[in-house]
């Protein structure tokens, strides 16, 4: 008895699985009825389409500013590497 409702659960939560990865959204994003898109940002040519407002800006993932190591070298001595209280 306790296999078959084990085996039932696992059923119905991998029939739940795929009805919820089935159901993604395919067609273009837009604003919902009776909203509008944001205004045009203060000196811009126009209002940015649904795709520019969830593309990240350089802020949110900004590059390296700095170079890799080539070789290991020592570490300089830190003064707030401090050993734990006893």
């Amino acid at each position: 008895m306790m296999r078959t409702r084990t085996a039932l659960l696992l059923a119905l939560s991998a029939a739940l699985a795929s009805a919820l990865a089935a159901c993604g959204q395919t067609a273009p994003l837009k604003p919902a009825t009776g909203h509008q898109l944001p205004v045009a940002p203060y000196g811009g040519d126009g209002r940015p389409s649904a795709v520019e407002l969830l593309a990240p800006r350089p802020q949110a993932s900004p590059e390296r500013s700095i170079e890799l190591r080539a070789r290991s070298e020592d570490r300089k001595d830190d003064p707030y590497d401090l050993p734990p209280e006893s």
